[in-house]
């Protein structure tokens, strides 16, 4: 389901039988929030209802915009509250064990671009080779692969759904621009992902030359075995899989993008350079992404320490200091030329600094202070 699809829903199934029988301008907040508590009480999740409140408040916002309202109910309206369990992106070490799991599976560089880029599902499937510059090091995201939506090539003669007939025929384009102008970005790869990508592409070749006249030359990066794209839930699959093989805790496959933003914060990457790398319009976005994981809390502890309990000790190190006898020497016969020199200086100030250079000549005297005419 695309976007589109999720506000045609919202309006036809929820919006319109729900709050479609009031005028415009009569419309109120309490309008929507019995709206959000009925769906609620029927079962319906809290991010359904907050779905439909979004999509509700876009709409009035246009109405607001073209006169049509002076005032937005929804923006008045109390939203349903999420309680959104807080994602755990995998640590390091879990990373490195699905990539060593998935270099045993077919395409495993489309599981590295997800860890270690960060790219929406979308994006990896839509990528095109025309799009990957491996001499550069560079992905240039430009499009986004669509969820196919299917009707019947039978005239529902089969009896199944449509996505079951076996005469189906998607009635969507296979790629559409990305989501927003930030999504169409160009990003870096590491030197192993190049490497990576080189054999993936030589498997590549491999598997058109043995599939013959049934390959579809149609220059995916990550095709099927007959160089057809990859549908969405064939992807979602191999990735449960893939967890599974690596005996790793469950997640959702959006989660690979949360690891690879938090990735980004353990590096302490600046946050121009984050957005632009994950494609994100809004800074917001990072407190959605971004997580204090282990290695982040480990990292502020190990600093806190060196502030505090390390720095110290150094100090109490740093008292005692080597310079050369003969450099201290020549230094103090200029200290005590200026202070000669001035016979105006605070008569108490003088007696401290005679006192301190007495002690020092007396530590340059000692013939056994430190070897190699050292002093300390």
């Amino acid at each position: 389901m695309n976007t589109h699809d999720g506000y045609r829903i919202d309006v036809e199934k929820h919006l319109i039988p729900g709050v479609g029988a009031h005028w415009l301008e009569r419309l109120e907040p309490e309008h929507l929030e019995r709206l959000y508590i009925t769906m609620q009480d029927t079962g319906l999740s809290a991010g359904t209802a907050h779905h439909v409140h979004r999509t509700a408040r876009n709409a009035l916002n246009e109405a607001v915009r073209r006169g049509h309202l002076t005032r937005n109910p929804a923006i008045l309206a109390k939203a349903p509250a999420l309680s959104e369990e807080e994602v755990e992106p995998y640590e390091v070490p879990e990373v490195q064990r699905l990539l060593a799991a998935a270099a045993q599976r077919r395409n495993s560089a489309r599981w590295a671009v997800a860890l270690a880029l960060g790219l929406r599902q979308g994006e990896a499937l839509g990528l095109k080779w025309d799009d990957v510059d491996l001499a550069k090091g560079t992905f240039r995201i430009r499009r986004s692969r669509i969820r196919p939506k299917y009707e019947h090539g039978c005239g529902g003669d089969c009896g199944r759904p449509a996505g079951s007939c076996p005469k189906r025929r998607n009635i969507r384009p296979v790629t559409g621009d990305v989501k927003s102008k930030a999504g169409r970005r160009t990003v870096g790869l590491p030197a192993p992902l190049v490497a990576l990508l080189r054999k993936h592409r030589a498997e590549q070749d491999a598997e058109r030359a043995r599939a013959r006249q049934l390959w579809h030359d149609e220059g995916w990066v990550f095709a099927t075995r007959t160089g057809g794209p990859l549908n969405h839930n064939t992807d979602y699959h191999e990735w449960k899989r893939l967890l599974k093989t690596a005996g790793l805790r469950e997640a959702r496959l959006h989660d690979a993008r949360h690891t690879a933003a938090t990735v980004l914060l353990i590096l302490r990457q600046p946050e121009r350079t984050v957005m632009s790398l994950m494609g994100w319009s809004s800074t917001d976005m990072a407190k959605r992404y971004q997580h204090v994981t282990d290695t982040v809390r480990a990292d502020v502890a190990s600093q806190v320490g060196s502030l505090i309990w390390e720095a110290r000790t150094k100090s109490a190190a740093d008292e005692n200091v080597t310079v050369r006898r003969d450099s201290l020497a020549t230094i103090l016969q200029l200290i005590e030329d200026g202070l000669l020199k001035h016979d105006d200086a605070d008569r108490e100030i003088l007696a401290k600094l005679q006192a301190a250079l007495a002690d020092l000549h007396t530590a340059i005297a000692t013939p056994d202070n430190e070897p190699n005419g050292e002093a300390k």
